[in-house]
């Protein structure tokens, strides 16, 4: 029988731990990245004993390849990938190739916000209720090297609208889209309804034994499904409806109705506040109770779940100022949240690489609670005309030191310092991740 070949663009976790399955696979492998692969990824491919390549794409080489798996930060339109396409070798995501080798059943999460918070919610939840379940995606260990190192039954998958464009097969049992805001344009030719198809791919596979969990109250969920039919059952939640099938809310109460079955709980027992937070619950237990969790472990879990690092995450206290790291907030409707979630006046940390923001949106929340705005960016000129007439006090910085220690000066008693940044990070730092952690290591050493 002949080897199949892969060639694997694009050297990080999800390209890694494409190659450690591949071997595993019996597959012929190569794995190419046009910048530097760190360290730790190439000890692992030393270790599995996979060619690598750094700073290059040999192309020859490359479409000769009977499959290609590219990283999600690699666009479509990349000239490698169109001649790939062109040559009729099939280009697919990690994702894609992963769920071929395993016969565990998939819960999908995807939506512009907040599907980093509910994936670890509905893994929690399943844990607590002694489901064998792997989390993956966009968090923690690529989903490729989990299928290839363990047996889970079930894997809560976190993933974005780049990893969907990489489907040709993949099914998820249980697909959950917690809301669509405009993000990531910029690879979709600035084009919305590119971006909301892209979403909807998560549903495309689905048959009329799976089920497709979703905001009721997001306009381009519902526009869309007014006008295309999906095959999966369908399970809304909203905060403003009632349904006889799916979440809403009750005096103050969850309640997720599936098949007469119900289960209700009050919104203030919910570890994570806040109306943004109460959606990504109901998202979760509609998930829990699809698989028939107990309904006092999905209460015990949603009254101790932790929440995610970076979003919203309250740092330190200092002199009576509230220092909060919500770097995760790398598109405008996550900032929204953010500072409608903000009880005191404001001093404001926000900018980085702008993915077509429309600030529009933000400014009455910016008149209501920002007293003061500090721009971290390489590029600031689009935040300064956007907000420069509404506060007092707008200032640029080009490092998060400066950006905290501004901030330290500005803000007085009683008040908040929120990072929250409405952009990408990679103009001054590797990732969200490390953006959040200088933010937290500035606030410790005030």
């Amino acid at each position: 029988m002949e080897v199949k070949s892969i060639a694997i663009l694009g050297g990080g976790e999800s390209g890694v731990g494409t190659a450690i399955l591949a071997k595993k696979e019996g597959f012929k492998i190569f794995v190419s990245d046009k910048g530097k692969i760190k360290d730790k990824y190439k000890e692992v491919l030393k270790h599995h004993e996979i060619e690598w390549e750094e700073y290059t794409h040999s192309e020859e080489r490359i479409l000769t390849a009977s499959v290609v798996m590219k990283s999600p930060g690699i666009p479509d339109n990349a000239p490698l990938v169109l001649k790939l396409k062109g040559k009729g070798i099939p280009v697919i995501s990690e994702i894609e190739f992963a769920s071929e080798f395993t016969s565990a059943e998939v819960i999908g999460i995807t939506g512009s916000n907040g599907k980093t918070t509910t994936t670890k919610f509905v893994h929690h939840i399943l844990k607590s209720g002694n489901i064998s379940a792997g989390m993956a995606g966009n968090v923690g260990d690529s989903f490729a090297k989990q299928v290839a190192e363990n047996e889970f039954d079930w894997y809560v998958l976190e993933l974005s609208s780049f990893q969907l464009d990489g489907i040709l097969n993949f099914r998820p049992k249980i697909a959950v889209l917690t809301n669509i805001t405009a993000d990531h344009l910029d690879r979709y030719e600035y084009s919305l309804d590119n971006y909301i198809e892209s979403k909807f791919r998560i549903t495309k596979n689905q048959t009329e034994s799976d089920f497709f969990i979703y905001d009721a109250d997001d306009e381009n969920i519902i526009k869309w499904l007014d006008k295309n039919q999906i095959k999966a059952q369908k399970l809304p939640f909203s905060l403003e409806k009632k349904f006889e099938n799916g979440a809403f809310l009750e005096n103050d109460e969850i309640i997720v109705k599936i098949n007469n079955t119900q289960f209700n709980m009050p919104t203030t027992d919910l570890s994570l506040q806040g109306k943004h937070n109460t959606k990504n619950a109901m998202a979760a237990a509609t998930v829990a109770q699809l698989l028939r969790i107990r309904k006092q472990t999905i209460r015990e879990s949603m009254e101790n779940f932790q929440g995610v690092e970076h979003r919203l995450e309250k740092v330190l206290k200092i002199n009576n100022v509230m220092y909060i790291n919500d770097s995760k907030a790398t598109n405008i409707n996550a900032t929204f949240y953010a500072l409608e979630s903000m009880e005191t006046e404001t001093v404001w940390i926000v900018g980085g690489v702008d993915k077509g923001n429309v600030y529009s949106d933000l400014l009455p929340l910016v008149n209501e609670k920002v007293k003061a705005i500090i721009c971290l960016g390489v590029d600031n000129a689009k935040i300064m005309a956007a907000f420069g007439n509404c506060v007092d006090t707008i200032v640029e910085t080009q490092s998060m030191d400066e950006a905290v220690k501004i901030a330290y000066k500005i803000a007085e008693k009683n008040e908040s310092v929120l990072l929250s940044p409405a952009c990408a990070s990679f103009d001054l730092f590797e990732n969200y991740e490390d953006r959040g952690r200088q933010f937290k290591e500035a606030v410790r050493n005030l």
